[in-house]
């Protein structure tokens, strides 16, 4: 069952590609090519009427501002050497920054209130971003994405009914428990049918039933599974009145090849995933050390409770510490780690470059290390990763995910070579580690 919902979306992107071929022709026709011209002929374009005031405005405002971006950039040299230059004049600049920020602390220590507004930080990144290779390529917000989908389903529901209402069903409710307990009934319902086909009992569902209105009605796609199995609805004598009913028509009994395979779908179905995108970033040292700040979407708690809650664990953290057994403390860390969704990874590469990077918390270490490895120049590189406390990841920790191994939300990750070639590649030498390709994704300044 599930190969069948391969198919059936396999289908769906070769009809998306057919649809934007064109008309099409036999290549054994004997006019082929006069065909062509044929088709060509009897197109018309339809005239287009020249542009508004309003939208000639609009454009030359758009060109204004796209000239201004390219004279900002005109500086920024891309080539790979350039950007390595760039890089040691900022790791130079960085240790002379450390050693003004040394003299500066005790002034800074005796004026708290006062803050360089133009040195307040960026975001790190936009946003978190997913990808459905099921549906297309976009990248797009988990928010989007939920739409489109959602989208996407509705427009199968008229061709294939009964496949698409299982997996609206199992995609487009959310409550994992109430989805469980949907399938159950359904699959009840279809079984009931198929065992006892002489029993017109079990043909009849009422829709006032409360199983019926606490596990099937409230979810979506219940009432298409039920009109794809052959139910429809009647309102039939019941009691002292009349009631609605989904009833099951006599006409579908033989027809229990199609209750089997509506039974194994539902069963089998599993919601349409979306796979987080990397959103990956090559950053120059200035630009890391600006980039710090993220967006409340990674995050379980408000902005807000995240300010207060750090503001009271300023005050009692000496007390703390002082209090707690390090069994506690640790205990206290899993709890706080637990208020985080993503975390933004960044590898320092032995040139100064940081390669960005968005994961999960629950995500395990080795995501990371694959993350790190497709973007070397040579993936068969061995490296090591190391933490800003100093502890060195090692295959023990390729299993740990992000949360446990305190890397969460956002995190500085050493990277270096592997001791045993270290001889091999050249102490001191100045080495290029990523692929070209994402060298060329660093930004202007």
């Amino acid at each position: 069952m599930a190969d069948k919902i391969k198919k059936f979306f396999q289908k769906k992107k070769v009809d998306a590609r057919f649809k934007l071929a064109g008309p099409g022709h036999r290549l054994t026709g004997e006019n082929t090519s006069q065909n062509r011209t044929d088709s060509r002929s009897s197109y018309t374009v339809a005239p287009r009427s020249a542009p508004s005031t309003e939208s000639r405005q609009a454009a030359a405002a758009a060109l204004a501002r796209l000239d201004g971006q390219k004279q900002d950039h005109a500086g920024f040299n891309t080539s790979l050497a350039a950007i390595q230059a760039q890089v040691r004049r900022e790791l130079e600049a960085e240790k002379k920054a450390a050693a003004l920020a040394e003299k500066e602390a005790s002034l800074a220590d005796a004026q708290p209130g006062q803050q360089d507004e133009s040195s307040s930080p960026y975001l790190a990144v936009t946003g978190v971003f997913f990808r459905c290779p099921m549906i297309g390529p976009d990248i797009l917000t988990k928010e989007e994405w939920n739409m489109k989908i959602k989208e996407f389903l509705y427009d199968q529901l008229e061709e294939e009914r009964g496949l698409t209402a299982c997996l609206i069903i199992h995609t487009c409710n959310k409550n994992r428990e109430k989805v469980a307990q949907c399938v159950d009934t359904l699959c009840k319902y279809i079984q009931n049918i198929i065992q006892n086909p002489a029993e017109e009992k079990f043909r009849k569902i009422r829709m006032s039933n409360r199983i019926y209105q606490d596990r099937v009605a409230p979810l979506e796609g219940t009432q298409d599974f039920l009109i794809a199995a052959g139910f429809k609805v009647m309102r039939i004598p019941f009691q002292d009145g009349e009631e609605d009913f989904w009833v099951f028509s006599e006409d579908n009994l033989d027809n229990n090849e199609t209750l089997q395979i509506l039974y194994d779908a539902l069963q089998s179905a599993e919601p349409i995933s979306l796979e987080l995108d990397r959103n990956l970033q090559v950053l120059l040292p200035s630009q890391a050390a600006k980039r710090t700040d993220l967006p409340p979407v990674f995050f379980n708690i408000t902005a807000d409770e995240l300010k207060r809650e750090q503001q009271m664990r300023a005050e009692v953290i000496e007390r703390s510490l002082m209090l707690r057994t390090k069994a506690m403390r640790e205990k206290e860390e899993q709890r706080e780690m637990r208020k985080y969704r993503y975390a933004v990874i960044r590898i320092r590469l032995p040139d100064g470059i940081l390669l960005q990077g968005t994961f999960s918390v629950y995500e395990k270490l080795d995501a990371v290390n694959k993350f790190v490895r497709e973007n070397l120049l040579s993936e068969e590189l061995p490296f090591i990763l190391t933490t800003p406390t100093g502890h060195r990841l090692s295959d023990e920790d390729a299993d740990k995910n992000l949360a446990d191994l305190r890397l969460a939300p956002a995190t500085i990750l050493v990277f270096s070579l592997d001791p045993s070639i270290t001889e091999e590649v050249g102490r001191g030498q100045q080495t290029m580690y990523l692929k070209p390709e994402i060298m060329i994704l660093v930004q202007p300044v």
